[in-house]
């Protein structure tokens, strides 16, 4: 009851300094399902000694400062001064209303499962499985490398989406599974589908694809991690967040989307929204004023039907599940939908 009173309280002032500042102004057609918590893994990696910019290897280990992707791809470009989209209020609105709040998608525990989608970084020598997949027209072929215990979303009875991400350091390659379950302790796997990214290019999945998310999109760049927002102190890459109704469409750098719906009131995949400007951060912890700064920055995009303004990210055990719960002082009329380019609707 005492965390609660502390939170509780903690928004409250948070949402006053927010008014006074101005800020505001899975199916077979769905293989990327939806995610509304959960998670699997541990936190922290092993590897010590590493150096700057080359990654710690284990589960949830830290990057140290290595980026995925060149400086110019759609993650990592600073979107601050873009225009705002001629429909970015009715977009915004039709994610679940324009009066709710952020929720931190990842944390410390939930259902007693590691909270958030989780990650694990291997060597160049990791021994490569086979994995089959039920979408295989839209996933790539194996074999992947990936461990036999490598921490599944949700954890290993988890029910959910059940992601498996796999970072190969050496190689700089990016593998991951949607609705992946290990066969025979792991010397084979099984998965709704999967996509292999080079994390050295800018190359896009086939158009209409999907990968191991609805939007067609990789997931690991668009998480919110403690290596990124407590070690670096900054995170320098857009974010992946989801809404509970999505257009038939999508957006660049989005391949693919996941509904029957044509209204174009709805957001498509891929569509970016941004913090405004002009909101106030100051009041937030320290931890949370780093993720705030990226949304401003590199915005969010969106690639997977869910919870409404469910931002993701990976578990940690050294989060403050407390500070993160702040988030919810940002409602989503706080938010902007930058200037969208093409939308594909076949």
């Amino acid at each position: 009851m005492m965390k609660l009173a502390r939170t509780t309280a903690l928004l409250l002032t948070l949402a006053a300094a927010a008014c006074s500042s101005g800020g505001s102004g899975s199916g077979p057609t769905d293989p990327g399902g939806g995610t509304n918590g959960g998670g699997g893994g541990g936190g922290g990696g092993t590897g010590g000694g590493s150096t700057d910019g080359v990654p710690d290897l284990g589960p949830n280990a830290s990057l140290h400062g290595k980026r995925p992707f060149p400086a110019d791809n759609a993650w990592n470009r600073d979107v601050s001064s873009d225009p705002v989209d001629p429909g970015s209020a009715t977009l915004i609105a039709a994610c679940g209303g324009a009066t709710r709040g952020l929720h931190p998608d990842f944390g410390t525990v939930w259902n007693g499962a590691p909270n958030g989608i989780p990650y694990v970084v291997v060597a160049g020598t990791q021994g490569r499985v086979p994995v089959s997949f039920d979408y295989a027209d839209e996933s790539d072929p194996g074999p992947y490398p990936v461990p036999a215990g490598a921490p599944v979303e949700g954890g290993a009875s988890g029910t959910g989406d059940r992601h498996v991400l796999v970072i190969d350091r050496d190689n700089w390659k990016l593998y991951e599974l949607y609705d992946a379950h290990p066969v025979n302790g792991g010397a084979s796997w099984t998965a709704g589908s999967g996509a292999v990214f080079d994390l050295n290019s800018n190359a896009l999945r086939p158009a209409g694809w999907t990968s191991a998310d609805a939007a067609g999109l990789p997931i690991f760049p668009g998480l919110v991690r403690y290596d990124e927002v407590v070690e670096q102190k900054a995170i320098r890459h857009a974010l992946r967040f989801t809404c509970p109704v999505t257009r038939r469409a999508y957006v660049a750098p989005a391949r693919h989307y996941a509904s029957s719906r044509t209204d174009t009131n709805l957001p498509p995949m891929g569509m970016r929204v941004r913090l405004k400007a002009g909101f106030d951060v100051s009041a937030y912890p320290a931890n949370v004023q780093v993720i705030l700064n990226a949304m401003k920055t590199y915005g969010m995009l969106l690639a997977d039907n869910g919870s409404a303004w469910y931002v993701s990210g990976a578990p940690d055990p050294r989060w403050n599940d407390d500070e993160l719960a702040t988030l919810a002082g940002v409602k989503a009329s706080d938010f902007e939908v930058v200037k969208m380019g093409t939308v594909v609707t076949q």
